[in-house]
């Protein structure tokens, strides 16, 4: 189990990096979801370093549960902004990324003593 919670660990990092900095990159007057969803850019900051902080705060023990719950809130809330433009296809796609933090909160840090 440790080895499958390290790897969910490593695919959260790259995953949280990745979306976070996407978020902070993007130029102003660019079309995305957040634009779609008439969210501010200092919104998008926000949610950007929420989004950074979670791919560092999973790597070690002592915020490993918060960096998760965190990640499952951001997008959670994604999920809720997609329904509410009615899109289920956006939303449902969304599910195993939410279930990737509540997996890792059920197997624990591997590094857990």
């Amino acid at each position: 189990m440790k080895i499958v919670s390290g790897i969910l660990i490593l695919i959260t990092v790259y995953f949280s990096l990745r979306h976070g900095w996407a978020i902070l990159t993007i130029k102003p007057g660019e079309t995305n979801m957040f634009t779609q969803w008439n969210i501010s850019r200092a919104v998008q900051i926000i949610v950007g370093l929420l989004t950074l902080a979670v791919g560092l705060m999973v790597l070690f023990f002592p915020t490993f549960f918060a960096g998760n719950v965190i990640n499952a809130t951001l997008i959670l809330l994604i999920m809720a902004l997609h329904l509410k433009d009615g899109n289920l296809k956006a939303a449902v796609i969304e599910v195993p990324f939410l279930l990737l933090p509540l997996v890792m909160i059920w197997l624990g840090h591997p590094l857990k003593k």
